[in-house]
């Protein structure tokens, strides 16, 4: 029986990527993934078969994923991050009925909450939401609501996909909702291109988070009520200290 493997290939950066995904991509015949995840790790795995389609394109990948393990080949499926965070590996599932020949394995890889959570310190060390601001496949009044009940849980909150050109506004609004429940000082941090070139941090208020410009390529952390900033890095005290 062929092979699918739904592979997450973490942020971006090689070292970045788990060594069983690196395993499974170096022993498959293709690597399938959008065009600019294929482009992170080409120069990686050089004498592969690798097949892209632009963003948008989620379901016919998939089904090239299939369609290419279906004729006896180990198929890598890609997704930056972990495969089963905003992944491929829940359509992979969902699909897979129609392609009972196929064996499908996901392998995990390093979410941006994590990869991010490194770079800002340990900004995630208690209860946390992540949730995505993007509204293609969502409701944005389900958004708002998740945002609002994570914000009165004291959650710690991990945001994706926090604007674009058609959502310059969206982080602002969220920004609003939470600004309901928690206080504007709370300790905030956003790292751009996690694991990529042009990988940056900063910190901010919840207020001044507001007012701040980022793109698809941040991811934005929220602190809880007892977020600090400890030798310039966000931290999120789980409670050990106070224990001992």
């Amino acid at each position: 029986m062929s092979k699918l493997y739904v592979v997450g290939i973490g942020p971006g950066e090689y070292e970045l990527m788990t060594i069983k995904a690196a395993r499974v991509l170096e022993q498959c015949d293709v690597i399938i993934g959008y065009t600019v995840y294929v482009d992170l790790v080409k120069e990686h795995f050089p004498g592969k078969e690798f097949m892209t389609t632009p963003m948008r394109q989620e379901t016919a990948r998939c089904k090239m994923a299939f369609d290419e393990a279906s004729k006896g080949k180990d198929v890598a499926m890609i997704c930056s991050g972990d495969a089963g965070v905003y992944g491929m590996s829940g359509l992979i599932y969902e699909l897979s009925p129609e392609y009972e020949d196929v064996e499908i394995e996901v392998v995990n890889g390093v979410t941006a909450a994590i990869g991010g959570g490194a770079v800002l310190g340990a900004p995630l060390m208690h209860d946390f939401a992540v949730i995505s601001l993007s509204d293609l496949l969502t409701p944005m009044d389900k958004i708002k609501n998740r945002l609002q009940k994570a914000g009165e849980g004291d959650f710690c909150i991990c945001l994706y996909n926090p604007s674009s050109k058609k959502r310059g506004d969206y982080l602002e609004k969220a920004c609003d909702i939470l600004l309901q429940s928690k206080s504007p000082e709370t300790v905030c941090g956003i790292v751009q291109n996690i694991g990529r070139e042009g990988q940056n941090m900063e910190l901010m208020t919840l207020k001044e988070l507001r007012d701040t410009k980022v793109d698809m390529f941040t991811t934005v952390f929220i602190g809880n009520e007892q977020t600090k900033i400890i030798r310039g890095k966000m931290v999120t005290p789980r409670g050990y200290n106070t224990k001992q």
